[in-house]
């Protein structure tokens, strides 16, 4: 692979390198099979298969800054919170609770904060990044929280009322129109990651990744590209923040905590950075695995959470996918 990029993979054996990377295969199916299959086999359960989904693209946005782009951040709750807030608001005082548009308008204000915030944090590196994106999350909770007369404060935004998706399917009290808008808004999104991180703006990130000094070297314009997929990232966290103050009808300071950017990467950090599908395997074991902690331990739950994650952190360091690859190609070498 390296032998590719410094070639500027416009060889022919780099073309066909590429596309063998980008060729879809058949197990990239299994996950969207479960998924639909959930929604017939766990009727009572799509509640909270509709919160597994939007964690997914959460985690899905913060695959493309990390995984790809090595960008570390303890802080990109700030983007779906403000996706969360701002189509919270658009419905609470605006009275405009049209799904589509609403959520969209949630990405759209992740996307302007990421791109303005970004701009100026990746111009720094390493501690000074993680501690500056700590920062502009905590600031932002707390703008949230002064602004109590548009936010609700600590008390919450309450009043959002979403209109009948697409003006004709109504919410039942068991979720299933928002589970099946959050799984096609979770395959459009996971469509378009895919797109970019197998594009020639894809590469370059990993390029910048693993070597800025080298990216530099051959002209890239490194800061541009770190900030263009800052905001994308940013903006597909606005979605996830939109879709869930539309399925929960409130929004509370929580979704700018730093427990919540804590979370979204624990939950990659069990599926494993840098193959999307990561995203989607980390956040539904953290999800169901604290949904059944919670049910045996009220009070200590987070006890079996962070045992799984030092577990995976000391002996699944490439998280559960990447171990499993790890596994078959051991296994493979084994039969040879």
């Amino acid at each position: 692979m390296t032998e590719l990029l410094d070639n500027g993979g416009g060889s022919a054996a780099a073309r066909r390198f590429m596309a063998g990377r980008e060729a879809w295969h058949w197990a990239e199916a299994l996950p969207w099979v479960v998924a639909v299959a959930a929604f017939f086999v766990f009727p009572d359960y799509l509640a909270l298969g509709t919160q597994i989904l939007i964690a997914i693209i959460f985690a899905l946005s913060l695959d493309l800054i990390l995984g790809y782009a090595g960008i570390i951040t303890l802080g990109h709750a700030a983007y779906f919170g403000a996706g969360a807030y701002g189509t919270g608001m658009l419905s609470a005082h605006l009275g405009w609770g049209e799904p589509i548009s609403a959520m969209l308008f949630g990405g759209f204000v992740g996307g302007v904060l990421g791109f303005v915030s970004g701009w100026v944090l990746l111009r720094y590196h390493g501690l000074t990044l993680l501690m500056l994106t700590l920062a502009t999350a905590i600031m932002l909770k707390e703008g949230a929280n002064a602004a109590e007369e548009w936010t609700g404060g600590f008390d919450g935004l309450v009043g959002i009322s979403i209109w009948p998706l697409l003006g004709s399917f109504e919410y039942d009290l068991w979720g299933k129109t928002y589970y099946c808008f959050a799984l096609v808004v979770l395959l459009l999104c996971f469509l378009a990651a895919r797109r970019i991180v197998h594009s020639a703006f894809g590469r370059s990130l990993v390029g910048i990744k693993g070597n800025v000094g080298r990216m530099h070297g051959v002209g890239t314009p490194v800061h541009g590209r770190l900030v263009a997929v800052y905001t994308l990232s940013a903006a597909m966290a606005g979605l996830a923040g939109g879709l869930f103050a539309e399925s929960n009808a409130y929004v509370t300071l929580d979704v700018l905590s730093f427990a919540r950017s804590g979370t979204v990467l624990i939950m990659l950090v069990l599926g494993g950075t840098g193959r999307l599908y990561g995203a989607f395997v980390g956040a539904a074991v953290y999800m169901i695995l604290e949904d059944e902690l919670a049910k045996l331990s009220p009070e200590f739950w987070e006890f079996g959470i962070g045992l799984l994650l030092v577990i995976v952190v000391l002996f699944f360091r490439r998280g559960l996918l990447g171990s499993l690859d790890d596994l078959r190609a051991r296994s493979m070498g084994g039969g040879a």
